[in-house]
């Protein structure tokens, strides 16, 4: 499978006051990101999951190493245009990215910037809406919805550039329950269309049905693989601060009672399915 973002020994340090120290947020990471996968990056506040995402389309410039997206360099001043194409970004806060006082005209501001032809915005922004299944406010004032419909729209307004890649970063911070449902909905749909989606988030239950885990600890990959593989290691997930998916901490539990509950569950309907086998032979 192509390789569509690549980062080779990046390291990235903000910097203090005079005199003091940088405080080094990313420490020497690699990673290679597959074209058209679902990658979730997970790790406590500090840990450098936010200014990972932001390297990833150029929000922030290595201070060493080298991250690629599609090709470009993310360091090339003049490749940072073809980069902010093809790698959209979502951010935690809705409002810090809506920009009109119409809903459409929100949508249409990122294509507009891009050159593209009245026509062929207005085809993409009633696509966008749909895709996030906002239509119906496209006339409505952004500042009149739900906290949940702005951050769909936000999606929708990058959705219009068509990019390849997708970076939320803590798209459902600051929703309910019913909001992050319904934002994660529209990332899975968004997926299985071919786009790249990389999620950064802290809720566990957002990244059981991603392709690949990622988790950072103190700017460093701790632990990288699918959500069983990961998942597994429930005990450097604990050391590093981090709770485990509730159906994982519910196994073990069980285990504890004396119950034969197989390891690798991660999902209700797995340990649905592991209770009834166990009732059976019971």
């Amino acid at each position: 499978m192509e390789k569509i973002i690549t980062i080779d020994n990046l390291i990235f340090e903000y910097s203090k006051s005079e005199g003091s120290e940088n405080i080094r947020a990313l420490d020497c990471v690699n990673l290679e990101i597959d074209e058209g996968s679902f990658t979730a990056i997970i790790g406590k506040n500090g840990s450098g999951k936010s200014t990972l995402a932001k390297n990833l389309n150029g929000l922030l410039i290595p201070t060493e190493g080298t991250v690629f997206v599609d090709g470009y360099d993310t360091a090339d001043d003049d490749s940072i245009w073809e980069i902010r194409q093809r790698a959209g970004m979502v951010f935690q806060n809705p409002d810090n990215q809506l920009v009109s006082s119409i809903v459409e005209d929100d949508v249409a501001f990122g294509p507009e910037n891009l050159g593209i032809e009245p026509e062929e915005i207005r085809r993409r922004v009633d696509k966008a809406l749909e895709d996030v299944n906002m239509g119906q406010y496209k006339h409505k004032a952004p500042h009149l919805l739900s906290g949940g419909q702005k951050q769909r729209i936000a999606i929708a307004g990058v959705v219009a550039m068509k990019p390849k890649i997708i970076i939320f970063d803590e798209p459902t911070a600051m929703l309910d329950p019913k909001g992050r449902k319904e934002i994660m909905k529209i990332i899975m749909e968004l997926h299985k269309e071919g786009i790249t989606v990389i999620l950064i988030t802290h809720f566990m239950e957002e990244v059981i049905d991603a392709d690949r885990v990622i988790i950072m600890h103190e700017g460093k990959v701790l632990l990288d693989g699918t959500p069983y593989e990961v998942f597994s290691q429930a005990d450097v997930i604990r050391k590093a601060n981090l709770d485990v998916p509730i159906m994982v901490e519910l196994g073990d539990r069980l285990r504890k009672e004396g119950l034969d509950i197989p390891q690798g569950i991660i999902k209700e309907e797995e340990m649905v399915k592991a209770l009834c086998q166990l009732k059976s032979q019971n």
